[in-house]
């Protein structure tokens, strides 16, 4: 999967710049090729980025129960003192 991401960062990255380098010279369909190049990264390489890197986590980890849990001890302890 690494290999997968890295390939289509690279083939992303080249048709961007290529689109770039074909609407300076004046032609219109460097539009094009920037603007599907951006929903590439948007639709196909971000979700894949983000499933890759997260795919063994566990999500709950990544919430705020236990800092939820840990301030309302905290102030219940401190609703005692004052």
């Amino acid at each position: 999967m690494k290999f997968v991401l890295i390939f289509l960062l690279i083939i992303i990255a080249g048709a961007l710049s290529y689109g770039f380098y074909i609407k300076n010279n004046g032609d219109t369909n460097g539009e094009i090729i920037i603007g599907i190049s951006v929903l590439a990264v948007a639709f196909i390489f971000m979700p894949l980025f983000i499933f890759h890197r997260y795919k063994n986590k566990n999500i709950k980890d990544f919430t705020f129960e236990k800092y939820r849990k840990d301030l309302e001890e905290r102030s219940k302890s401190d609703n005692g003192l004052i």
